[in-house]
C-alpha cells in the first residue's frame, strides 16, 4: 500500500473497509476500474473469484489470539494453540500445507503478514472456516503439481535460518512425512542409507533431485542409468541397495 499515492491509498482503504476484501482483491478491482470506486464495487460483487469475504477485523482478532506476548509474530506456543483450535496435530503434514499457503519463511513461526495474507488467500477469517478448509488442504497433496511445490517449499521452510543446507535429522523427518503421502517404497532404505553412510546435512540439489528420482524410478530401479545426471549421493544409494541385496540391478 505504501507505493500508492495518497488518493489511491484512501480509496483502497475505503474499498477494503466497505467490502471486507483483502488488499490483493481490492487492488485488482480498483485497478481494473481505473480507480473509480463505484466501478470497482460493481466489478468486485459481479466476480465471485474476487470475493473471499475475509473480514480484516476478524483476521486481526485471530492474529492477536496467537501472537507471541513478547514479539509481533506467532511463535511455537501460538502455533500449538492454533493446532488445538483447528483440531490438528502439530506434526500433521497439513501444517506444512498451511505454512506453504502462508509463504512462511521458517518452521514454527508466522509473521503477521504471512499469517493474514495466507488466511486471506484461503478465504478464512474464522476458526470454523479454517477447520472447514482442512480437507481441501489435504487434497492438495494428491495433486502432483501442488505436491511438487509443497515438497520444494519444505526445504527452505525446515532449514535453520542462515544455513544453506538442511540438517540430516530434519531432512529425514520431512522425507518420512512427505513420502508417506507419495508412498515411495524405498524411503526407509534411503533414510537408513543416509544415517549409515552420509551423516551430513542435505543440499537443496539433493533434496529436489530425490523427488524426481522417486517419481521416475520403479521400486526395483530398472530404469536407473549409472551415467545419468543424478547427484552423487543418489548414485551411492543405488550402490548401497545393490550391495545389501535390496535390489538386483
Amino acid at each position: 500500500m505504501h507505493k500508492l499515492g495518497r488518493s489511491h491509498r484512501d480509496k483502497l482503504q475505503q474499498f477494503m473497509t466497505i467490502t471486507g476484501a483483502g488488499e490483493k482483491a481490492a487492488l485488482q478491482s480498483l485497478k481494473a476500474s481505473d480507480w473509480h470506486l463505484e466501478g470497482a464495487f460493481d466489478l468486485f460483487y459481479s466476480q465471485p473469484q474476487l470475493r473471499t469475504f475475509t473480514d480484516s477485523r476478524h483476521l486481526e482478532e485471530l492474529y492477536n489470539r496467537y501472537k507471541d506476548p513478547y514479539a509481533d509474530m506467532i511463535m511455537a506456543d501460538g502455533i500449538t494453540l492454533l493446532c488445538n483450535d483447528i483440531q490438528v496435530d502439530p506434526q500433521d503434514i497439513v501444517m506444512l500445507v498451511i505454512s506453504w499457503h502462508m509463504k512462511a519463511g521458517t518452521m514454527c513461526e508466522f509473521s503477521k503478514k504471512e499469517f493474514i495474507d495466507g488466511l486471506q488467500s484461503l478465504g478464512v477469517d474464522s476458526l470454523e472456516k479454517f477447520r472447514e478448509k482442512i480437507p481441501y488442504m489435504r487434497s492438495e497433496l494428491k495433486d502432483e503439481q501442488r505436491f511438487h511445490e509443497i515438497y520444494n517449499f519444505a526445504f527452505g521452510w525446515a532449514k535453520e535460518k542462515g544455513q544453506k543446507s538442511l540438517a540430516l535429522d530434519t531432512a529425514i523427518g520431512m522425507w518420512q512425512l512427505l513420502f508417506a503421502e507419495k508412498q515411495w517404497p524405498l524411503v526407509d532404505h534411503w533414510c537408513q542409507f543416509l544415517q549409515a553412510r552420509h551423516n551430513k546435512a542435505i543440499s537443496r540439489d539433493t533434496w529436489s533431485q530425490l523427488l524426481e528420482f522417486a517419481k521416475t524410478m520403479g521400486s526395483n530401479l530398472s530404469d536407473y542409468d549409472a551415467e545419468g545426471a543424478w547427484p552423487y549421493l543418489i548414485d551411492e544409494f543405488v550402490e548401497y541397495l545393490n550391495e545389501n541385496g535390496i535390489i538386483q540391478n
